[in-house]
């Protein structure tokens, strides 16, 4: 008799999930959070809603993950000379390494995929309190702490001054491209970016 084999349940399930955090993010960045169900995650992907309950206990639970998704596959296709899940470089150029990864960060706010649902779960994590400090623990603080890694290498190398907060460094860096993409005042382009990296580290009085 021909062996028959079991369906590979881990499969079926990864393509589930995929197709579920898929279905998510096109619906956040179509219609917003607040009005993107359970119900319509679950009819965009082809699943019943049971599904979804059984995975996630929350729609915020299921538009965190996938956005984490996203944002992990996005920073592997983008890989180490964009800064990605491999940290920002450390060429020994400072500047260099800084205006890449602020470059790859433009590249993903205008990104189509991923700028609707950013700014439906930003706008949202302004009025969800948990919502926003989960959307900071699990996305923007591991990002931010690439920076501070990368500025603290920097001073050890004597390229950045010694009493130079971190912290306070890589807001000079990040606020400003997160500022006008919020407002959408102006184009966020690569020379922007280029632009803050020289303003930050230079600083903007006039030297002897």
């Amino acid at each position: 008799m021909a062996s028959t084999k079991e369906p590979d349940s881990s499969r079926r399930s990864d393509r589930s999930r995929r197709a579920i955090h898929d279905a998510a993010l096109a619906l956040v960045g179509e219609r917003g959070y607040r009005r993107t169900t359970i119900e319509a995650i679950a009819a965009r992907a082809g699943v019943g809603k049971q599904t979804i309950y059984r995975w996630w206990p929350s729609k915020a639970a299921v538009l965190m993950e996938a956005f984490l998704d996203l944002a992990a596959r996005s920073a592997e296709e983008a890989g180490p000379q964009a800064g990605g899940e491999h940290g920002i470089p450390d060429t020994g150029d400072l500047a260099a390494d800084l205006k890449r990864v602020l470059r790859a960060t433009v590249d993903e706010l205008n990104d189509p995929a991923l700028e609707g649902p950013t700014r439906a779960l930003t706008a949202e994590g302004v009025v969800d309190a948990k919502l926003g400090a989960e959307f900071v623990e699990k996305l923007l603080d591991p990002q931010l702490a690439l920076y501070v890694t990368r500025l603290r290498a920097a001073q050890e190398a004597g390229q950045l001054r010694a009493d130079a907060d971190p912290r306070i460094a890589l807001e000079l860096l990040v606020a400003p491209l997160t500022h006008r993409w919020l407002l959408r005042t102006l184009p966020l382009t690569h020379a922007y970016a280029d632009a803050i990296v020289d303003l930050a580290l230079g600083g903007l009085t006039s030297r002897p």
